[in-house]
């Protein structure tokens, strides 16, 4: 049986569409309004989800999904309560969900416990940013059992080698990384980005999702032209930390997400 993520890119491929993936972090501010803003990004256009798992030392995230880690654990939010909440999520939405976890939380809570406890909430991927696929060994077996889709990174300074290894191995589709360095940083040469990931996609046997420095419509669009797929974290987490406080928190945040998706609209040349 195909995936939730299978088959939302197949349906976007048919529409010659790329699939927005819009990032929140788990908890962030509560786990209450991860919830309410799951269901109000899938209503602004996002396809794909994902959940990141809060975590003291994420060495992967710039400044704005490190504060937006801590103001989640200061609200009580780790892995075992993340999932209860994707599960009352199910009984609303079949959006794809994918969690972005650091393995310290996975092996704290026992790698085919989690894989088996994930699926059965109603996950569809993960990413574990930092481990690569040549030392996933502890959970691509449970992984594989349960049916989570392990997806993987690849960079710009990945070599040719590298690029056939990772993509052959990533579940779901790839990530890559658009830019070396940590997330929030600024979308860098987009031609580049485009030689990149056409080198992938000839190797690769699931879509290409690029993410880090995408922050507006216009980076949407550019990468939404080039890509299967566009990943939008830090300029979301912000916009969460900057109406936190407000009433009109949720729909100030997908309002930026309704620009993003309309801005990666096909561009269907004019007839004549």
């Amino acid at each position: 049986m195909t995936s939730r993520i299978d088959r939302t890119f197949a349906r976007l491929r048919e529409r010659r569409e790329a699939a927005l993936i819009a990032y929140v972090m788990a908890g962030d501010p509560t786990l209450a309004e991860t919830e309410q803003l799951v269901l109000e990004l899938e209503g602004a256009g996002a396809d794909i989800i994902e959940l990141g798992v809060p975590f003291s030392d994420p060495i992967a995230d710039g400044p704005v999904i490190q504060q937006a880690a801590e103001r989640a654990l200061r609200s009580g939010t780790s892995l075992r309560k993340i999932l209860p909440m994707v599960k009352q999520l199910r009984t609303k939405t079949q959006i794809p969900l994918v969690l972005m976890a650091y393995y310290n939380s996975i092996h704290a809570f026992g790698p085919e416990r989690f894989c088996r406890e994930a699926v059965a909430a109603g996950i569809d991927g993960l990413i574990v940013p930092d481990m690569p696929p040549d030392e996933a060994g502890p959970l691509q077996g449970p992984a594989a059992a349960s049916g989570l889709q392990l997806i993987f990174l690849l960079a710009p300074t990945s070599t040719a080698e590298r690029r056939a290894y990772v993509a052959r191995q990533s579940k779901g589709f790839v990530y890559y990384v658009s830019l070396t360095g940590i997330t929030g940083a600024k979308l860098s040469n987009v031609a580049d980005v485009g030689k990149n990931v056409e080198k992938i996609r000839k190797v690769a046997r699931t879509p290409v999702a690029v993410g880090f420095g995408v922050a507006t419509p216009d980076d949407a669009a550019k990468v939404s032209a080039i890509a299967d797929g566009v990943i939008v974290g830090s300029a979301i987490v912000k916009r969460i930390a900057a109406h936190q406080q407000q009433a009109g928190m949720v729909g100030q945040v997908a309002g930026f997400v309704r620009s993003l998706k309309a801005a990666m609209a096909p561009q269907h040349p004019s007839a004549g």
